[in-house]
């Protein structure tokens, strides 16, 4: 009797028969478990990967978004400049519309849009500042506007700090190469721009509550 009920098996008990629960599956996690769902195992994008719980991955990829910009940024900036010393440097300017704006190559020895001439290096100094806050504030950064106005910002200061350091008079007191006029204005560079449009953004930004780490501050 022993050797037939091996081989024939016993009947499901009562705590099996409403579809098997309590039955283990393949995983050794009883069928009907929360464990099991395929959701949680999918996570909420549904792509098969669950989503990180402390928002690393996520904070990585802003991160790389804020990198990914400053590059830009700075290799625009350099790539202008290089073309205007070559093609543009002591020729006319070039109208681009009528007197309302031109390109014309201008050294300037002080801060954005020619001010301050005479703290060439306090300029400098104030530049790899802020390339070095941003750096640090990279780590906690988790916001995606964020990081692009900080990238506008570490592109454009870096893109003048080359200038400071490598061109003539010397090391630290370089003068960076300007040479967007436009009428009844001072001429700038597009260092300058991405600095002033991640300042903007950075504003915008403020005003509306929403920090570096993702948080949003409502009144």
């Amino acid at each position: 009797m022993a050797e037939a009920e091996r081989i024939i098996g016993t009947p499901d008990t009562p705590d099996g028969a409403g579809g098997g629960k309590g039955r283990p599956d393949a995983e050794g996690t009883p069928a009907g478990e929360p464990g099991t769902d395929p959701a949680a195992v999918a996570g909420p994008s549904g792509t098969g990967e669950p989503e990180a719980t402390d928002g690393r991955p996520r904070g990585r990829r802003r991160i790389a978004v804020l990198f990914a910009v400053a590059a830009f940024a700075y290799a625009i900036d350099l790539i202008s400049k290089l073309i205007v010393v070559a093609k543009l440097e002591h020729h006319p300017p070039i109208e681009i519309i009528g007197d309302w704006l031109k390109f014309e190559a201008i050294r300037n020895a002080g801060a954005a849009f020619g001010f301050g001439e005479a703290f060439t290096v306090i300029f400098t100094m104030i530049a790899a500042a802020v390339i070095v806050v941003i750096a640090r504030l990279a780590r906690k950064l988790y916001s995606l506007p964020w990081a692009i106005a900080l990238g506008l910002l570490l592109g454009g200061a870096l893109g003048n700090l080359t200038d400071r350091i490598f061109r003539a008079p010397g090391v630290f007191e370089g003068a960076v190469v300007d040479f967007i006029a436009p009428k009844h204005f001072a001429v700038f560079n597009l260092a300058d721009s991405a600095i002033v449009c991640g300042g903007i953004l950075i504003v915008l930004l403020s005003f509306r509550g929403l920090d570096p780490d993702g948080t949003v501050h409502k009144d």
